[in-house]
């Protein structure tokens, strides 16, 4: 069964800046110069100081910081049999616009080292292990509720499709994203099975595809490969989205789809923008428990653009963005509190969870913020929650 929480309950989104041992871990583990006992017990120990930070600062739910992780994808390399980590450089020999993708590149304001991506180059196969030793070892420090986070498999699809390569194993984009969809199904069974409060399945990819129409490609980490219409591009995200959702057992976890515009710069001005609203029709499709969005940020929008649909409003919880992460500025409990009223006219108290928009380090070499701001940012969280649970009526133990 799944754990009562309270209102307004409050958790991050899942990356934490890694501490320069665990950086220098991430590259002699690429490289084969560090004994995967000894990469694991550092990730454990680095781990628990995250539980810790967030415990000490008041979130309810608890992620593990995706220490070991290159980054919010990639990472699956060493995870999934079949596919290997490529650098940008090493995928340009199998691109065919090349000029396209090094214009691409130099417009975005990310280290060209910063920058990996997980390719399929034979079938894949599944290890029993994509993100449940995070779980696992999350729970050996915490007995809050815990959050695991998901690449979802629209991402995955997309950032292991590269036509050159996968299409000597995978007949097209489709069949591969059929064998992605069978490898989550195992992990989320193995993730239950131990028991995890939240499931978070990450699909940033969607906003390129709706923001990007006729204008430059932004870099997603996994939005390098060839894509179609838009609508035909929605259609098959929500048929591989919505077959993960229908698979996890509601009844002893809660699923969430989280969905930003990117989150690799502190300079808001090339990072995408625009309403979820070209994103409604999947949202609905899909029938998430909690949608986990950006709404922080002007860029995202207005909370009506989503609220406003019957669909969403009638049932779905939501994930409301109220820390921006790329910012150095501590957040006050004034906005929040003003943003949750808000929400509030369109949602009961109940739906109402509360979160920075995206995480604070995408990529493990350039985080988008520090440990100081970071701690700040989630006391105001916090603090915000209880006071929302005071004036609502619920008993704050804390």
């Amino acid at each position: 069964m799944r754990k009562q929480l309270p209102l307004f309950p409050t958790s991050l989104i899942g990356s934490m800046p890694r501490s320069p041992i665990i950086l220098s871990a991430l590259r002699m583990k690429r490289t084969g110069r560090i004994d995967a006992d000894d990469f694991n017990k550092l990730i454990e120990q680095e781990t628990e100081k995250v539980v810790k930070l967030q415990e000490d600062a008041g979130i309810d739910i608890i992620t593990s910081g995706e220490l070991g992780r290159d980054n919010y994808v990639s990472f699956v390399a060493g995870k999934i049999g079949g596919v290997t980590m490529m650098s940008m450089s090493e995928m340009l020999d199998y691109i065919d616009d090349k000029k396209a993708f090094e214009d691409m590149l130099t417009a975005l304001d990310v280290p060209a080292v910063s920058i990996k991506n997980a390719i399929c180059v034979d079938k894949l196969q599944y290890k029993g292990d994509i993100v449940v030793n995070e779980l696992l070892t999350m729970k050996k420090f915490t007995d809050q509720p815990v959050k695991v986070t998901l690449p979802g498999p629209y991402l995955l699809t997309r950032s292991m499709w590269l036509p050159k390569l996968t299409g000597k194993v995978y007949g097209s984009k489709e069949e591969l994203g059929q064998h992605v969809i069978e490898i989550l199904k195992q992990e989320i069974d193995n993730l239950v099975s131990i028991g995890v409060d939240v499931i978070q399945l990450d699909e940033p990819v969607l906003t390129e595809v709706v923001f990007t129409e006729g204008k430059p490609r932004s870099f997603m980490c996994a939005a390098l490969s060839e894509r179609k219409d838009p609508k035909e591009e929605l259609e098959f995200a929500g048929s591989l989205i919505g077959q993960i959702m229908g698979h996890i057992d509601r009844t002893k976890t809660v699923a969430s789809l989280h969905v930003c515009r990117g989150n690799w710069s502190k300079d808001e001005r090339i990072l995408l923008t625009g309403p979820y609203t070209p994103l409604l029709e999947l949202f609905a499709q899909v029938n998430p428990d909690l949608l986990t969005l950006e709404f922080s940020t002007p860029r995202a929008g207005e909370l009506s653009s989503i609220l406003t649909d019957p669909r969403i409003a009638a049932h779905t919880a939501l994930g409301l963005g109220v820390i921006n992460p790329r910012t150095d500025d501590i957040e006050t409990v004034d906005p929040i509190h003003t943003r949750v009223q808000e929400a509030m006219t369109y949602l009961p108290a109940d739906r109402i969870w509360l979160n920075p928009d995206c995480g604070f380090a995408t990529f493990a070499n350039s985080p988008v913020n520090v440990l100081e701001h970071i701690s700040g940012k989630m006391r105001s969280l916090s603090e915000a929650a209880s006071l929302l649970r005071s004036q609502y009526h619920e008993p704050v133990n804390r």
